[in-house]
């Protein structure tokens, strides 16, 4: 990420709540971006003093036409964090009380059939050589197999490194994810052989530090550009989009992964108590709630096994409908 300048008053506040995050191990690249237009912002608004004012903070959560509710939660949660790191060093800052903003419409994820995957799959499979993404023909067909066959965020897997795969024994290493929290990842015996086939076809000649799937320079492929290939792939499989925020996502993997596992599991008669650990820690999930919710969502897309789900863990089971499933 290249190097941003703070000019307005809050600048020193700004630069060591950077410091202190990145110093606990967070990587805090997006919030100092976010902190940067909050910066900027404060300039137009012709701030001359260090200190966060309740007007200045409401002006800046005001919602824009057409912007998500989410996208304002994150500008007003990065900026909450400043006014708090503000507050321990006994300055004057409005901390935003907590559920200021309300609750947006609960998102109900897409979980992909089996046909819909491989129908992905194909379209990926079938991307082109094109002069300006060099190797997006390469890089498409193995990331959108990881995401779906590793449950990977898109976050985890665009951040990951030559030196995080570990191609003798089929594991990823995936640093630094939510919660600030480190895990290992094994793959299937085809995505390991189809990380092998990749790093041989595109890093012989890269270091350690590279990134796993690379943009031209040198940086990782962005989530944008991603997204953009997604949402190309989705059409020519005739898998029907409705929209920005209403799916599917490519998030909509990560919950796939976990339902297929789930309802696998539960046809083969294996013991619940025992695999859901397994998946709670395959998926890097903070606690067991976190992943009971795919439980609920596999009992509802599949009636033949409700009974079974229910009868295993019918108790920790939360509803579905309402909850807000972006950030898992």
């Amino acid at each position: 990420m290249r190097e941003l300048n703070y000019n307005s008053p809050l600048q020193t506040f700004i630069q060591g709540l950077i410091r202190e995050k990145q110093s606990l191990g967070y990587q805090y690249d997006s919030s100092a971006w976010t902190l940067y237009k909050f910066d900027q912002f404060c300039l137009g608004q012709g701030c001359v003093d260090a200190v966060l004012t309740k007007k200045l903070i409401h002006a800046w959560i005001k919602k824009k036409p057409n912007e998500s509710l989410t996208t304002v939660k994150n500008r007003a949660c990065v900026v909450r964090q400043l006014a708090l790191y503000m507050s321990r060093l006994g300055s004057q800052a409005y901390v935003l009380p907590k559920n200021t903003l309300p609750k947006g419409p609960g998102y109900t994820p897409h979980i992909f059939t089996n046909q819909e995957i491989a129908a992905l799959f194909k379209q990926a499979d079938a991307c082109h050589y094109c002069a300006e993404a060099p190797l997006r023909h390469r890089i498409m067909p193995v990331l959108f197999r990881l995401l779906y066959g590793c449950g990977l965020r898109i976050s985890e897997a665009l951040n990951l490194r030559l030196r995080d795969v570990d191609l003798d024994r089929g594991v990823l290493t995936v640093i630094d994810g939510k919660f600030n929290k480190d895990r290992l990842v094994p793959l299937s015996s085809e995505n390991h052989h189809r990380c092998r086939d990749y790093v041989n076809a595109v890093h012989l000649l890269s270091d350690d530090n590279a990134y796993l799937f690379p943009a031209p320079n040198g940086q990782a492929v962005t989530k944008g550009n991603v997204y953009k290939n997604f949402r190309r792939f989705l059409w020519q499989a005739r898998i029907s989009h409705g929209g920005w925020g209403k799916g599917p996502r490519l998030h909509d993997f990560r919950y796939t992964f976990a339902v297929h596992c789930l309802r696998r599991w539960v046809l083969q008669g294996k013991d619940l108590a025992a695999y859901l650990p397994i998946l709670k820690t395959y998926l890097g999930h903070y606690s067991f709630r976190d992943t009971s919710k795919y439980l609920k969502l596999t009992a509802e897309l599949y009636p033949d096994i409700t009974l079974k789900v229910e009868q295993a863990f019918g108790h920790v089971i939360p509803p579905i409908g309402g909850e807000n499933h972006e950030t898992d």
